[in-house]
C-alpha cells in the first residue's frame, strides 16, 4: 500500500494507506486510515483515523466511517450509511469542560467479508456484521448480525437467514 498525503479543494487525504487500484472520488475526507486494493470510495465520504477498509469494497457517497470501524473484503456500503463509535456520547465532562479524546473510549465495530449495508443504515458501535449478511436500507443495527442473515427495521431484526448469498436467484 502506498501512503498518500494530498490536500486539495476537491478532497483531503492525509496519511492514507491506499491500496493498488483503489479509487477515491471528489470531496472525500480521509485521514490516518487504510483503504484496500481495488476499493472504491464515493463522493462526500469521511473515513476517520484507524478505520480499515478491505479489498474490493464499494463505499457509496455521503457515508461516515468513524474511528474503530473495520470493514472486510468485498463489502458494499450504501449511500448515507453512518457508523457510531461511542455508546454514551457527550460534549462535556461532569465539570463542564469540553471532552477530548482522552475522555472516552472507542468501541470497535466489524463488518465481515461480502456483507452489504443498505442506504441510510445506522450501525451502532460494538457490533459485528457477519460474513455475507445484508442490512436493509434505513435499518438501525444495535446488536450482532449473524453470517448470512438479512436484517431490517428499527431496531434491526432478522428477516431471513441464508447459507450462501450465491444461492439467491438474481
Amino acid at each position: 500500500m502506498e501512503v498518500i498525503n494530498e490536500d486539495s479543494s476537491r478532497r483531503s487525504l492525509v496519511n492514507v494507506r491506499l491500496g493498488s487500484g483503489a479509487r477515491i472520488f471528489n470531496f472525500v475526507n480521509a485521514y490516518d486510515c487504510e483503504i484496500g486494493d481495488g476499493s472504491k470510495v464515493g463522493s462526500f465520504v469521511e473515513i476517520q483515523k484507524g478505520a480499515k477498509i478491505g479489498k474490493n469494497c464499494k463505499i457509496s457517497s455521503h457515508t461516515f466511517i468513524c474511528e474503530g470501524v473495520e470493514i472486510g473484503d468485498e463489502v458494499f456500503i450504501g449511500h448515507n450509511v453512518s457508523f457510531i463509535n461511542d455508546k454514551f456520547p457527550a460534549a462535556a465532562n461532569a465539570d463542564g469542560s469540553l471532552q477530548t479524546g482522552v475522555d472516552w473510549k472507542v468501541v470497535p465495530t466489524r463488518v465481515k467479508r461480502r456483507a452489504s449495508i443498505g442506504t441510510s443504515a445506522t450501525i451502532l458501535c460494538g457490533v459485528t456484521i457477519g460474513e455475507g449478511a445484508i442490512v436493509g436500507a434505513g435499518s438501525v443495527v444495535t446488536k450482532d448480525v449473524p453470517a448470512g442473515a438479512t436484517v431490517v427495521g428499527v431496531p434491526a431484526r432478522i428477516l431471513r437467514k441464508i447459507e450462501s448469498r450465491d444461492s439467491i436467484s438474481k
